[in-house]
């Protein structure tokens, strides 16, 4: 699979003009609908001329304006691919003891960390350390176990963690509370939930610092998300892999654990000394 185009806009961003620059972040913002309107259009929502938008173009290496959205139109459709539509066109030999599909596994794993954006992840890092914050997680129908697994491991490491859970209207009694001193980290991957969009942008409303885990074609709340980490996801099967996005997930909890190596100390010392105390095989006499 060909990475998709954003990827590379990302990595090549000091390599453009200033105004093909500006053209860049006008595309990014919107990936990828930005580029799938008129040359006017996308030269006017970047705020340059017309010949910057196709000296732009050129520089990403199309012939022409129609080879780029061409482009763009093929990863919309990946992007909006439901697993039975994957099926229809999975390799024949990707069975599930299959090299192929273990390959994949691997490779995604590599190529994410490859092209994950150092100075966003620790700049995430550092923002979910912060105990004075309070850190909400939240995943989809498939991704909600990663942030529940995450959720699980940071409120050992510090105070204020809250899992995201239960039914959608339920959500809503969490919003509440939220503010600028928070942060919330969402898990969204293709087909993107609209519920979970819907509630990453009212807590960005509220001043909350969204960071968000997705896939390469990058969820719609990558527009408002101050910090984004996408992993790779596609594999030789109708269904999209979470490997690379637990990679992402225990990274982060590792990065948390070590930012405040002592405090973490003290929490994981006291945690023990509890699960010590409330051994059920303990005696009366001993918990004395």
């Amino acid at each position: 699979m060909i990475p998709p185009l954003l990827e590379e806009i990302r990595e090549r961003l000091d390599e453009f003009t200033a105004t093909e620059r500006k053209a860049a972040h006008a595309l990014l913002a919107n990936y990828p609908m930005q580029g799938l309107g008129t040359v006017a259009q996308f030269a006017k929502a970047a705020g340059v001329s017309s010949p910057t938008i196709l000296r732009f173009v050129a520089r990403l290496g199309f012939p022409g304006f129609a080879d780029f959205q061409a482009r763009l139109r093929a990863e919309l459709e990946n992007q909006l691919n439901s697993p039975l539509a994957r099926s229809s066109v999975m390799e024949t030999d990707a069975s599930v003891d299959g090299d192929p599909l273990m390959d994949k596994l691997v490779e995604n794993v590599r190529e994410t960390f490859a092209h994950l954006p150092r100075g966003e992840l620790q700049s995430l890092i550092r923002i979910l350390a912060d105990e004075k914050r309070t850190v909400y997680l939240l995943g989809g129908r498939f991704t909600d176990a990663l942030a529940r697994y995450m959720a699980a491991h940071l409120r050992i490491v510090r105070p204020n963690v809250v899992h995201v859970a239960g039914q959608q209207g339920n959500w809503l009694d969490q919003l509440i509370g939220m503010g600028p001193k928070d942060v919330l980290v969402v898990f969204d991957i293709r087909r993107y939930q609209a519920e979970i969009v819907r509630f990453a942008e009212a807590a960005a409303r509220q001043g909350v610092t969204v960071g968000l885990i997705t896939d390469s074609w990058m969820s719609p709340i990558g527009r408002i998300a101050a910090h984004v980490l996408p992993a790779r996801v596609a594999v030789p099967s109708p269904w999209d892999s979470s490997t690379a996005l637990m990679a992402i997930a225990e990274l982060l909890i590792a990065g948390v654990t070590q930012e405040n190596a002592e405090r973490s100390q003290t929490r994981m010392k006291a945690l023990e000394d509890l699960r010590n105390a409330y051994d059920p095989k303990r005696t009366g006499d001993d918990l004395l």
